[in-house]
């Protein structure tokens, strides 16, 4: 088509296809430390997960993500096998690999060190902040906060993006002087790591994870629509900077009915 065609077809009012935008997964910092198939699926699992409504269903190819990433196309080749398994994405020969329009209901809480894969972990669920303002250091979190006299506490409800469901809340503590370059509309978009990390610019050195089942509180049971006392996943993430202070204290409250609890220890 020439320019002049092209001009006119425009001109003409007539709507011109529109394509959606290409996937494009986050960057990663690979850690030599940690099996490089599993830090590449957990990335690429979170971008699938919080990708715009309109984004491509197609991904790369293979070879363009692991030049993506700087891993081998074999490395590369595991990391989309374990999203297959899961249920994210479908490979077709000659076709290509696309996002599954459903993930798997149930969501495992997988623990192997990485900060990508507490992001994964967060990643992918509608996102309601319930209200957040400044409140003094609760005494139980004390410990973690000595030089501050009050937090800024962040709480949000998360549902399932297809049934509406609840499916966890979360309520967060962040260093005053943190919470200050913090845009809580950038909380429905993304879990609070990634806007910690990424958008704050917070250089993160490690993030302490506890896990352990209790009983459903009153507010829990009404935020998740579960019977009082009924079990639920209690986890517990502590953020530091590289200066060794905490900057964020996660607690998620997770139906107990929607997920499971799985860790993987690497023999090296």
């Amino acid at each position: 088509m020439t320019e002049s065609h092209e001009q006119a077809g425009a001109d003409s009012g007539v709507d011109q296809p529109r394509h959606p935008p290409a996937f494009a997964p986050d960057s990663l910092v690979l850690n030599r430390k940690l099996p490089l198939w599993y830090q590449v699926s957990q990335s690429l699992r979170a971008s699938i997960l919080g990708r715009p409504q309109d984004a491509s269903a197609r991904l790369p190819t293979e070879e363009q993500l692991a030049a993506h990433y700087g891993v081998s196309v074999l490395t590369m080749r595991q990391a989309l096998k374990e999203l297959e398994t899961e249920g994210l994405i479908s490979r077709h020969r000659r076709r290509g690999t696309f996002i599954e329009p459903r993930a798997r209901r149930v969501s495992p809480v997988r623990l192997l060190g990485s900060v990508d894969a507490i992001v994964a972990q967060q990643s992918g669920e509608a996102t309601t902040v319930l209200g957040h303002g400044a409140v003094p250091v609760p005494g139980d979190l004390a410990e973690f906060f000595p030089d501050c006299g009050e937090v800024v506490s962040y709480r949000r409800l998360r549902r399932d993006g297809e049934s509406d469901e609840p499916t966890n809340w979360a309520e967060n503590a962040v260093r005053p002087d943190v919470a200050a370059r913090i845009d809580v509309t950038d909380l429905e978009r993304w879990p609070m790591t990634k806007v910690l990390r990424d958008v704050v610019g917070v250089k993160i050195s490690r993030i302490t994870d506890t896990v352990e089942a209790r009983l459903a509180d009153p507010v829990t049971a009404e935020l998740l629509r579960v019977p009082l006392l009924s079990p639920i996943l209690h986890y517990t993430g502590v953020t530091y900077d590289e200066e060794g202070r905490v900057v964020d204290v996660a607690r998620i409250r997770y139906r107990g009915d929607r997920f499971s609890f799985s860790v993987t220890v690497e023999a090296h």
